[in-house]
């Protein structure tokens, strides 16, 4: 292949790159582009060659400018850049955001002749990131109180409960099913205590060996059992001055529960080995998902330590007792699986949600989360239909067949928020735009209703 073959075959291959390559010399002066580069900023072959690369106002460009002859851009300086942001204006006028890699060109001699840039157009990119940080504003602000999601009754008396025990230093006891969320539950009340700037420490008891778990939680002193080459703090130490959460306070051996109960009314703990007493102030909050009451009777549980720590109890209700919460749970994890995933899935249909919104729950809050994990793996379309579900909630709709309850009928392409709106159009259609009376009807709260009427543009016609 000849010298001139390679460069005709090699304009080729330069044009079909998708980046924009452009080729200037040492002063700057464009003397080669492609087509990529053309589309980029809008400017035709013969208007880019001859003219200086200043036409582009790159801002990065602009920053870089030095006062040196030799060396009027820092490109020429360095030798090279790698992957910078920046801003040209196209011919329109118009801005387009690129990430730029540029190099200098050498002669055989080792001088410089010129540098070569390509370009990447990222506008797309920032915006999906816009929308991206939109989305998380979204999530972590609406319907929550310190990231539980939660509009029903049951759920604002939980909260109301938080705010007004952490303004006490008492024992609290997290009630509820496995996956109810009794952690996050714990943390709110340590985030809304006069304790939130200073240490929170969890501790799962089900988790520890029987045999370290009192060194785990009180520390030990060097030499106290084989192992122990030197002293240790344990957890009740780290959360001085702040909360430990201590997750399945069920499963603490009976031995373990003599010393908790001995720091509750003491306010103080002895290092395993040691049998000096260390002041501490520590807030402690338990959680379990077992009836410590009937543990009680049973002989498993100490009935002293089930009254100092069941001071102030909160009782966690199953999504089965608060299904208005079921579709704000639903959206959530949708819209985080959407941004973690990059799948192009775009709306849960409506057979699909009423099947979420019939079936009981028995894993609450966390078998939400999974289901719509299986959901984005087996979905192949843009919605969520009931086929992507789990086999166990796709049985509802045999069953029901069974048994002659009619199904409604399958609906697709209506987003949440479209369904949320045509459901509140209604209610307020119904109840002639009495807010208090289409909040029930909806099982959401008054509040609810009027930042969504807001948020829809929606006026209330009552007379």
């Amino acid at each position: 292949m000849s010298n001139e073959e390679l460069n005709a075959y090699w304009k080729t291959v330069v044009d079909t790159i998708q980046e924009g390559v452009m080729i200037v010399n040492s002063e700057g002066v464009i003397i080669s582009v492609n087509k990529a580069f053309e589309n980029l900023t809008g400017y035709s072959l013969d208007e880019l060659i001859g003219n200086s690369c200043t036409i582009l106002n790159c801002t990065s460009c602009k920053l870089q400018r030095s006062g040196d002859p030799e060396h009027w851009c820092t490109l020429f300086l360095n030798g090279l850049l790698e992957k910078q942001r920046c801003v040209l204006m196209r011919r329109d006028s118009s801005y387009v955001h690129i990430l730029k890699n540029a190099s200098v060109l050498h002669d055989a001699g080792g001088r410089v002749i010129g540098a070569v840039e390509t370009m990447t157009d990222i506008t797309e990119l920032l915006e999906r990131e816009t929308t991206i940080e939109a989305f998380k504003r979204e999530l972590n602000n609406r319907d929550t109180f310190h990231g539980i999601i939660g509009i029903s009754a049951s759920m604002q008396r939980i909260f109301d409960l938080i705010t007004n025990a952490s303004d006490s230093d008492a024992p609290l006891l997290v009630l509820g099913e496995s996956g109810t969320g009794k952690e996050l539950i714990a943390q709110a009340v340590h985030e809304c205590s006069n304790r939130k700037d200073a240490p929170y420490i969890k501790v799962n008891c089900a988790s520890l060996n029987e045999s370290l778990l009192e060194s785990e939680l009180f520390g030990h002193v060097k030499g106290a059992f084989t192992g122990a080459h030197q002293d240790r703090e344990g957890r009740f130490g780290a959360a001085d001055g702040g909360s430990i959460f201590l997750d399945e306070i069920g499963d603490l051996p009976m031995s373990t529960q003599v010393k908790l109960l001995r720091v509750l009314e003491e306010k103080t703990i002895e290092r395993v080995g040691d049998n000096q007493s260390i002041a501490i102030d520590v807030r402690i909050i338990t959680a379990t998902n077992r009836d410590l009451a009937g543990m009680v009777r049973k002989g498993l549980f100490r009935e002293d330590l089930f009254y100092r720590i069941n001071v102030i109890p909160l009782n966690i209700p199953p999504v089965r007792d608060r299904s208005s919460d079921i579709p704000l749970l639903a959206e959530s994890f949708f819209r985080k699986l959407q941004l973690k995933s990059g799948k192009n899935i775009q709306n849960i249909s409506s057979h699909a949600m009423d099947l979420l919104m019939r079936y009981p729950w028995p894993g609450n809050v966390r078998e939400i989360r999974s289901t719509f994990e299986y959901a984005f793996v087996t979905c192949q379309s843009t919605t969520i239909e009931p086929t992507d579900l789990p086999l166990v909630i796709q049985q509802l709709i045999l069953e029901e067949a069974k048994e002659g309850i009619g199904v409604i009928p399958k609906i697709s392409g209506l987003s949440i928020n479209e369904r949320r709106e045509q459901e509140l159009i209604a209610a307020l259609e119904q109840t002639k735009g009495n807010q208090t009376r289409a909040a029930e009807i909806l099982g959401v709260s008054r509040v609810t209703v009027w930042n969504r009427m807001k948020r829809y543009g929606l006026q209330s016609n009552r007379s």
